[in-house]
Order: structure tokens, then C-alpha cells, then sequence
């Protein structure tokens, strides 16, 4: 599967991107990278920057979210309705947990769209196509901020990084792509500043469990499996459980974390079993 490219600084861009054309500007999202392959058979393939995984249970779980949205969303007909082979095109986004700035996770989607790969044209595709082909597909794609800008007219030193459209607070920066495939980062100061700031998590996988694993956050997902026609189990309430606390706190579900995480993890069936016997009763006096 492809890999993408790394993406330099303005400081460090080529200066032909400044040079001619019209330029695209979207907002840099605070993520992890992402890509994505539907396999003929009708599998979709998962990867992150550096690996690639061959079935979607063996992604690392706090990207489960990211392929169970991608699993769900993904419009797989009209992808195979609009190229030849499947396989040549690689879709690149961004897993959207918590890496150093906390947005409004409830509102904010598991995955944003950041760029495609066209093995048949050996290109990535630009940046107009790429917005329209995730919103085609049923996926989005990262926010656009400024559109056909003249490159000429473009200054790094002047341009003033918005707001973010997922949190109280400024981007963490932005991306400017052109339709030839040149690419560059500018990062807001003050995210730059903080970026390195480890996030502190100083309670016990007990009092971790009863922050994260509240009665109203249950009963969102059960309500939501309700919804979907889906079986409200321990089992799946659990991984939907595991889902959302691995956007908001990633760490807490790997083993070098801030607490045991098979500890934390147990506090957390624990209280999935109990809010749904407490629950049964009054469902099905309801019915």
C-alpha cells in the first residue's frame, strides 16, 4: 500500500509552490495518520504511517474507531462504479483520537479525509477531486479553509492560521497543495508551543473506569445500538465502550500507559455488566 509522503514546513517548501498556479488551504488536524485499500474481494485494508494490516482485527485499538467508521461509511459500489481496479487507489485520512489537542469528540467524525492515491495515473489526485470523492464515497474529508488562492498572492509569513472547526481554540495549522502535488505545513504558534506537552493522567484504573465509563455514556451507545437494529450485548457494548475512550485517551488501552490497562479494562466490563442489568428491567417493562 502506498505510503504517504512527508510534508515539509513552508520554511522548506519548494519554492515553485509559491511560484505559480492557485493554491488550496486546509485545516492540519491533530491525528493520527491513516490509509485505507478496498481489496477486490470486498475487504477493505487497513495501515497507519509506517504499517500495514492485513485484517481489520489486527489494527491497534485506538484506531478501531477509525476502521469501524470506515467499514461502515464507505460507499464500496460507487468506488467500484467509478475505477477499473480497486486495489490502484489508496485513500489517505487521519484517525481522529486524542493526540495533543482535545477536541469536541462527540461532534468531531473518527476519520477526515487528507488526500488520494491513483496508482493507475501514478499521482495523487488534487485537491478539488479529493474533497468531492471522500463526500461521494460517504466519508469527509479534513475542513477547507481557503480555496484557489493565486499562489503568487500567497504569504507564509502573513497568513493567520483560523479556528479549528472541531474545538474552542485555533488549528493546529494548516496544509497549502496545489494541483500539481506540492504540499506544505504551517503550524499555529501556539500549537507548536505545546505540542510536546505530555497529557497528564493521574487517577487509578478504578476512578479512570467511573470517569470514562459513565451511566449517560452507556446509555448514548445503547441507545445508538438500539437504533441500528444492532443487539445491545456486554460484548458489543463494551467494544463501543472501548471505542470512544480510546479517541478521548488512547493510552489508557495500551500496555506502557499511565495504569494497567488490563485492570482499567476489567473496571470497565465490569461496569458495562452492571448498567446493563440494571438496564433489562426497565427496557423491557416498556416493551
Amino acid at each position: 500500500m502506498k505510503t504517504y509522503p512527508s510534508i515539509p514546513d513552508v520554511a522548506d517548501a519548494p519554492e515553485r509552490l509559491f511560484a505559480e498556479g492557485h493554491l488550496w488551504v486546509t485545516e492540519k488536524v491533530d491525528g493520527a495518520q491513516f490509509r485505507f485499500q478496498l481489496q477486490e474481494s470486498g475487504r477493505v485494508r487497513f495501515g497507519d504511517r509506517t504499517r500495514v494490516y492485513d485484517h481489520p482485527d489486527a489494527v491497534p485499538e485506538p484506531y478501531q474507531h477509525a476502521v469501524r467508521h470506515v467499514q461502515t461509511h464507505l460507499d464500496r459500489e460507487t468506488l467500484r462504479a467509478a475505477v477499473d481496479d480497486v486495489e490502484e487507489v489508496v485513500f489517505f485520512a487521519v484517525a481522529m483520537h486524542f493526540q495533543t489537542i482535545d477536541y469536541e469528540w462527540e461532534r468531531t467524525p473518527s476519520v477526515l479525509g487528507v488526500d488520494i492515491w491513483s496508482g493507475s495515473a501514478d499521482a495523487f489526485r488534487p485537491p478539488d477531486a479529493v474533497v468531492a470523492i471522500f463526500d461521494r464515497l460517504g466519508l469527509q474529508a479534513v475542513p477547507v479553509v481557503d480555496r484557489e488562492l493565486r499562489a503568487r498572492d500567497f504569504d507564509p509569513g502573513s497568513y493567520r492560521v483560523p479556528q479549528s472547526a472541531w474545538c474552542d481554540g485555533p488549528a493546529e495549522g494548516v496544509v497549502i497543495r496545489n494541483k500539481r502535488g506540492g504540499r506544505a505545513q504551517l503550524t499555529h504558534p501556539d500549537r507548536s508551543a505545546t505540542a510536546d506537552r505530555p497529557h497528564s493522567i493521574d487517577a487509578s484504573a478504578p476512578e479512570l473506569a467511573t470517569t470514562y465509563a459513565t451511566h449517560s455514556r452507556l446509555e448514548t451507545l445503547a441507545t445508538t445500538l438500539d437504533a441500528d437494529g444492532s443487539p445491545v450485548t456486554v460484548e458489543r457494548l463494551y467494544e463501543r465502550l472501548l471505542e470512544t475512550i480510546g479517541r478521548e485517551a488512547p493510552t489508557l488501552l495500551t500496555d506502557d500507559g499511565p495504569v494497567d490497562s488490563g485492570t482499567f479494562r476489567s473496571e470497565i466490563a465490569a461496569r458495562t455488566r452492571s448498567f446493563l442489568d440494571d438496564r433489562e428491567p426497565s427496557s423491557q417493562a416498556t416493551r
